[in-house]
C-alpha cells in the first residue's frame, strides 16, 4: 500500500517484557516528542501492558517514512496504520464527532464540556470530579 497525500496514521506500541510501567511511560513520551516525527496530535497510555498509542499527521514522504523508521522504541512491538478518514487532524476530530453522533447519539462538543478528571486529580479507581474538586467512586 503506498500512501501519496497528507494522514493521519496511528501507532501501537507494546513495551517489552519486564519494563515497569513507569519506565514504558516515559519511553514512550519521548519518543513521540522526538521532532524527527510527524505532527503527534493524540497519545494515551494502556492500563494493565505497558505501551500506548500515538496518532500523528505526516503531510509528506519524509513524515511517513520517518514514522515508518522509529527507532526510539526498540525491542518494542510496534505497528503504524494509516487511517482512512483521517487526513488531517481536524478529520480526525470530526471523526470523532461523526463516531459519537453516528452510534451513540452523542455530541462531540457537549461531551468536551462535561466535568471529567483533571490529570493530578485521579482517583485510583478513575473515579470523576465532583464539582468541588473531590473524586467520587
Amino acid at each position: 500500500m503506498k500512501i501519496q497525500k497528507p494522514r493521519c496514521f496511528l501507532l501501537y506500541a507494546l513495551a517489552p517484557e519486564g519494563l515497569s510501567s513507569a519506565e514504558a511511560n516515559r519511553l514512550f513520551n519521548a519518543a513521540i516528542a522526538d521532532q524527527r516525527l510527524p505532527l503527534v496530535i493524540f497519545h494515551d497510555h494502556f492500563i494493565g501492558r505497558p505501551g500506548g498509542l500515538a496518532i500523528f499527521f505526516a503531510e509528506n514522504a519524509e513524515e511517513r517514512q520517518a514514522l515508518a523508521d522509529i527507532t526510539l522504541l526498540d525491542g518494542w512491538r510496534v505497528e503504524v496504520h494509516p487511517l482512512i478518514f483521517s487526513h488531517s487532524p481536524a478529520a480526525f476530530d470530526e471523526q470523532i464527532a461523526f463516531t459519537l453522533r453516528q452510534y451513540r447519539g452523542r455530541d462531540w462538543e457537549l461531551l468536551q464540556k462535561e466535568d471529567r478528571p483533571a490529570y493530578g486529580n485521579l482517583t485510583t479507581d478513575g473515579g470523576r470530579r465532583t464539582t468541588a474538586g473531590q473524586a467520587e467512586s
